[in-house]
C-alpha cells in the first residue's frame, strides 16, 4: 500500500466537465440578443481562437498586462467575429454574460464518480488540494458544484503563476501540504500535464483515461484509473 498523505486533483475533464460543447452554450446566448448562429460553427472557431489566444498569451495573459477576465472577453468576441457575426453591438454585453454563467455550476457537471471518490478519501483521512491550469474562477466552480469542502487548497495557474507541467506549481502544492514528494500523488486526465509533470517532481501519479480513449506506452496499468471509482483500490495496491 502506498503510504500518502496528500491527494492533489486536476479539475476539468477529471472531476468536473462542462455540460454541453462551448458552441452551444455561445449559440443560444447569441439568440438571446436576437442572432442566430450555428452551434458547430461557433465549436470550430472556439477551438481555433482558443489554441491562437493560448498560443499568443498563455496563462490568460499572465505578465502580459492582461486580466483573465479580459482574456476570455477577447476570446468569447474573436470567437463569434471567426464564426461570421458581424453585429459588433452585442459582443461584448454576450461575451460579459458568458464569462459570468461559466463561473456557475449550470455550465458544469461532475464525471461519475467524482463525488462519491472525494468523499471516500476524506474519510480515509487523506488530505486533499487542487491544481489546475484554470483561473481564478474555479474556487466559485468547486464551491457551486459543493465540492470545494473537500479540500484544504486551491492552486489555481493564474494564481500561481506557473500552468502545468510548470514544476513550480507541483512544488507549491507540497509546500502547502506540508509533505515529501513521496507522500503525494496527483489524479488528472493529461498525460503530459499530470501524469508526466507529477512524476518528474517525484509524486505518485494515476492518470484518468477511459477504456478506448488511446494508450500512453510509458503509463504501466496500475497508474490507469479507467474511472474515478478505481482509485481507493490501486492505491491500497501500490
Amino acid at each position: 500500500m502506498l503510504r500518502l498523505r496528500l491527494l492533489t486533483w486536476d479539475v476539468k475533464e477529471t472531476l468536473l466537465r462542462l455540460r454541453q460543447p462551448p458552441g452551444l452554450s455561445y449559440a443560444a446566448e447569441a439568440r438571446a440578443h436576437g442572432v442566430r448562429v450555428e452551434p458547430e460553427v461557433l465549436n470550430r472557431a472556439f477551438q481555433e481562437v482558443y489554441r491562437d489566444q493560448s498560443r499568443l498569451f498563455p496563462n490568460y495573459g499572465q505578465g502580459r498586462g492582461l486580466s483573465s477576465q479580459q482574456w476570455w472577453l477577447d476570446v468569447v468576441t474573436q470567437t463569434f467575429r471567426r464564426a461570421g457575426v458581424r453585429e459588433e453591438r452585442i459582443l461584448t454585453p454576450v461575451a460579459e454574460k458568458l464569462y459570468r454563467d461559466f463561473c456557475s455550476a449550470r455550465n458544469w457537471e461532475e464525471l461519475p464518480g467524482a463525488r462519491e471518490t472525494l468523499r471516500l478519501c476524506s474519510q480515509r483521512g487523506f488530505r486533499m488540494g487542487v491544481v489546475s491550469n484554470f483561473d481564478n474562477r474555479l474556487e466559485n466552480i468547486l464551491t457551486q458544484c459543493h465540492l470545494r469542502q473537500h479540500f484544504e487548497f486551491v492552486l489555481t495557474s493564474e494564481a500561481v503563476g506557473f500552468a502545468k507541467p510548470d514544476r513550480r506549481i507541483f512544488e507549491r502544492a507540497l509546500r502547502l501540504g506540508g509533505v515529501s514528494p513521496e507522500q503525494a500523488a496527483h489524479i488528472g486526465d493529461d498525460y503530459s500535464r499530470d501524469y508526466r509533470a507529477a512524476r518528474a517532481v517525484g509524486m505518485h501519479s494515476f492518470l484518468l483515461r477511459a477504456p478506448g480513449q488511446g494508450e500512453e506506452p510509458e503509463v504501466p496499468p496500475e497508474h490507469i484509473l479507467p474511472t474515478l471509482g478505481h482509485l481507493l483500490a490501486l492505491i491500497e495496491k501500490g
